[in-house]
């Protein structure tokens, strides 16, 4: 992978915490994963408050991924809506409930990896 193609990963991935922030999701956090996955390079988390919630941010992230030029490989979770899971290969979005959220603890379980700070 080129630098640059990994910049433009690490910015949808932060860009896609922004509009979860902006639409009120929240424990937002954006692990970098670069040097200790072989799978993607960055995991954006968030928690929503409700499945329509989380439907609705899973398609507003799909909806600025496709103008960012990022393509969606897979989504997984949107009907039952208790973890919305978008495979951007460079990117994975989780979208959890509160309950999943606590439940897979996917932080502890990549407890080494480096947080990105999502601001502007």
């Amino acid at each position: 992978m080129t630098k640059k193609q990994n910049r433009k990963a690490k910015a949808f991935a932060l860009s896609a915490a922004r509009l979860a922030a902006e639409r009120h999701c929240t424990d937002i956090v954006v692990l970098d994963l670069r040097d200790i996955s072989p799978a993607t390079d960055y995991f954006m988390i968030a928690t929503g408050t409700s499945d329509r919630q989380m439907r609705s941010i899973a398609d507003e992230i799909c909806q600025a991924a496709r103008e960012q030029g990022q393509q969606r490989f897979g989504r997984a979770g949107y009907d039952q809506a208790r973890w919305i899971l978008l495979d951007f290969i460079d990117v994975v979005i989780h979208i959890f409930d509160a309950e999943y959220r606590d439940y897979y603890d996917l932080e502890l379980l990549w407890g080494d990896a480096k947080r990105l700070s999502i601001d502007k």
